[in-house]
């Protein structure tokens, strides 16, 4: 492949990734125009559109599809292996892009970032914070947080943090007023607020299990957010129950400002796993982080 080549295809995945002319130049340190003259070169030289322009957005083509899903892996290799050299061959430094869930960023990251930055002061992170379920690959990042059961089957999956709990939570005023459910059963009763996944637009099912009996509830209520902070200060305002991580309101449980119900049929379910492509070359600076925090 020649220079020329390599610099087009390498244009092309910042723009597929960014969607934008103006943001894949920023990326890049060119101007918009140098990427939009890359691009019709590159379409030229292929013979295929890539990408349907308009004055608010860029879309990919199916054929730019599939270019950016067979170029992304590639590049991403090519760049591990670039970076594990120039770092002299297992001296964590470089890049590292992760995307993760607002409360994985909360849980996981924000407690170890100085400590790791001070160890590997030549590592340089830039995490992403995004509930949606993105293809990580395609977009660019070199790994990713997200719960077991969201992680695809051909990405290597490292647990860290150990299990989680989902917790059924209201303030002592709405129970001195409604009483308190004795079984999933009795929550249609009792006023919901309800998290909105947004990867799907669905809202999220409360689901208990107990001696092998599998409960999984949605119910509409008086609140859905896709912003947990909004379903807790709804449920410490009295406005009704909440189904939370149970890690993201351990101050609240201890202050007795939150009180949870229904604990015996909220078991601990597979938690957070830090993921990336199976197949390729793990960067020193990404091994250094997955030893952190596991």
């Amino acid at each position: 492949m020649r220079g020329v080549e390599y610099a087009e295809l390498d244009v092309f995945l910042a723009l597929a990734r960014e969607r934008s002319f103006r943001r894949a130049a920023d990326t890049l340190a060119i101007s918009p125009s140098a990427v939009s003259h890359t691009i019709r070169a590159l379409e030229e030289r292929l013979g295929a559109r890539l990408v349907n322009r308009t004055t608010r957005s860029v879309a990919l083509t199916e054929a730019g599809r599939h270019l950016e899903q067979r170029l992304a892996p590639a590049f991403a290799d090519i760049k591990g292996a670039v970076e594990a050299i120039a770092s002299g061959g297992d001296r964590p430094s470089g890049l590292l892009r992760l995307t993760v869930p607002r409360v994985a960023a909360q849980m996981v990251l924000a407690p170890i970032l100085g400590r790791f930055l001070t160890a590997y002061p030549d590592i340089r992170l830039e995490i992403t914070v995004d509930d949606a379920l993105v293809d990580s690959v395609a977009d660019g990042f070199d790994a990713g947080i997200r719960l077991a059961e969201h992680v695809r089957r051909d990405m290597e999956a490292v647990p860290i943090g150990g299990a989680m709990r989902g917790v059924v939570v209201g303030s002592p005023a709405y129970f001195a007023a409604n009483g308190a459910p004795a079984s999933p059963h009795d929550l249609h009763r009792f006023r919901w607020l309800n998290y909105r996944q947004p990867f799907s637009g669905r809202l999220l099912q409360w689901e208990f299990e107990r001696g092998g009996e599998v409960v999984a509830l949605s119910l509409d209520g008086p609140l859905a957010s896709n912003e947990a902070d909004m379903l807790i200060a709804a449920a410490l305002d009295g406005a009704g129950l909440a189904h939370l991580t149970e890690a993201t309101i351990t101050d609240l449980l201890a202050s007795g400002r939150l009180v949870r119900v229904l604990d015996d049929w909220c078991p601990p379910f597979d938690g957070w796993r830090l993921y990336y492509p199976r197949s390729r070359h793990l960067a020193p600076a990404l091994r250094a982080l997955i030893d952190f925090l596991t």
